[in-house]
């Protein structure tokens, strides 16, 4: 089996990398300015790392998170006097694959080595070869997709278009901000969108207008996708006349918590109206308590780190949605998921059946080995292959890209030889589903 997982991971490790889905910032494409340092690179964008490090009592103050002052020297010294806390964690796989395959480092990060690890990445980010563009294309990126909310200009995207780089860099569709009215600043980002679009988003009419406008705006920055980040995948299929009245309530702030819940799924399904019409993808990334920590959040704001997994239902959240558009071909919603119970006994059934339904790979805390491995086993025999979308990266983390990308080609390489060893598939079938998994299912199901 390990001769044959390897044989597998030989004809896929070169492959290009399609990153469909992530976080990473287009103004460094569009800069293409130097990186500042190794904490401001490697630490302070990934709450893997210091979502860990305050676990052990490490004070987000003093690595520089959310904008504190902080000397990055002594920030990264905090992270190698404590990288220990990381065995076994996919943190450690990809940032010792960055260490070693794109900075050459050779000895073992710790507090003795420390100022070598500054010194010899922030040196060595100074340099043309470590600028955005030159490790896009180091990396074998061929496309890599940002995600945007409704209120972005998109002038980075504009400006990559118009330097004339040969990199494809797209966006995705996120209008959370403008959809949830528990988001902070909601009733702010109405009168925004508005300004935006010319739109009267304080109607029903002229609000779901300026969402078409802005998703034909991003479709033309090369948007393929919209993206969905709700609590829960909960859907809903609400009268025209019961839609406006659950919006003025909305807009008017006089909502109550189940109004906010039934706005956000009425709204999953008016999205995959537009998206028949427009044909942007969907994706939807449900079930994540976000900011679970009420002090971390007042004080350092979103995406640090205290997010937790919730039970997520998906057979009756999406039976709206499914009632008006499951049968739809011209239609593709992608579900993740962080309730891994859910995998054989909702979600493989869903995309196993449902024409628009596929299944995006094992995501944020199961982006793992033995995560990737639980996501294969739950899945493959009710789903198969190709009611899912290959791997995304879904990350923030640019230089941990193709280690990502090279841990999930290992993990399915080595699922694959599993399944030749055991006599259900054949090795030939093995090397074309290793491509599939590795590069051509994230391409035909992101439409790039």
């Amino acid at each position: 089996m390990r001769d044959l997982a390897r044989a597998l991971y030989a004809e896929v490790a070169d492959l290009p990398i399609i990153s469909p889905h992530g976080h990473t910032d287009p103004s460094w494409f569009a800069g293409n300015g130097a990186f500042g340092n190794a904490s401001e690179l490697l630490l302070v964008p990934d709450h893997y790392l210091f979502r860990m490090l305050y676990s052990q009592g490490v004070r987000l103050e003093d690595l520089g998170i959310g904008g504190h002052p902080a000397d990055p020297r002594a920030a990264w010294r905090i992270l190698a006097e404590r990288y220990e806390l990381f065995r076994g964690t996919p943190s450690r796989t990809w940032l010792d694959w960055v260490f070693s395959e794109v900075f050459g480092l050779e000895v073992r990060l710790d507090g003795e080595t420390a100022d070598l690890y500054f010194d010899t990445i922030t040196e060595a980010l100074q340099t043309e070869a470590f600028r955005p563009r030159a490790l896009f294309e180091r990396f074998g990126i061929e496309v890599i997709a940002t995600t945007e909310s409704p209120l972005d200009t998109l002038e980075h995207h504009q400006a990559i278009r118009q330097s004339g780089w040969s990199g494809r860099v797209i966006t995705a569709y996120r209008p959370d901000p403008v959809i949830d009215p528990d988001f902070e600043g909601f009733q702010a980002n109405l009168d925004r969108l508005s300004e935006l679009t010319g739109e009267d988003c304080r109607s029903w009419q002229g609000y779901l207008a300026a969402h078409r406008q802005r998703r034909a705006f991003f479709a033309q920055m090369g948007a393929t996708s919209t993206d969905h980040g709700h609590p829960t995948a909960q859907t809903a299929n609400l009268s025209s006349t019961e839609a406006e009245r659950l919006f003025r309530r909305v807009a008017s702030g006089g909502h109550a918590p189940a109004e906010a819940e039934l706005f956000r799924g009425q709204m999953l399904t008016e999205m995959a109206a537009m998206s028949l019409d427009d044909g942007l993808l969907m994706q939807l990334h449900p079930g994540s308590f976000r900011n679970h920590n009420r002090k971390l959040f007042e004080a350092f704001g979103r995406d640090k780190g205290a997010d937790i997994p919730m039970r997520t239902d998906y057979v009756h959240a999406l039976k709206p949605l499914l009632d008006r558009f499951g049968n739809e071909r011209d239609f593709t919603l992608i579900l993740f998921t962080l309730d891994e119970s859910s995998y054989a006994r909702e979600l493989a059934p869903l995309a196993g059946h449902y024409p628009c339904l596929r299944l995006g790979p094992a995501w944020w805390f199961h982006d793992s080995p033995e995560g990737m491995r639980r996501f294969r086993r739950m899945t493959t025999e009710t789903a198969g292959f190709h009611n899912t979308v290959g791997f995304n990266d879904d990350t923030r983390a640019f230089l941990s890209i193709p280690a990502r990308h090279d841990v999930a080609r290992r993990i399915d390489c080595g699922f694959l030889a599993e399944l030749v060893a055991e006599h259900r598939i054949e090795d030939w079938e093995a090397a074309e589903l290793a491509r599939a998994l590795a590069y051509d299912l994230a391409k035909k199901a992101y439409k790039l």
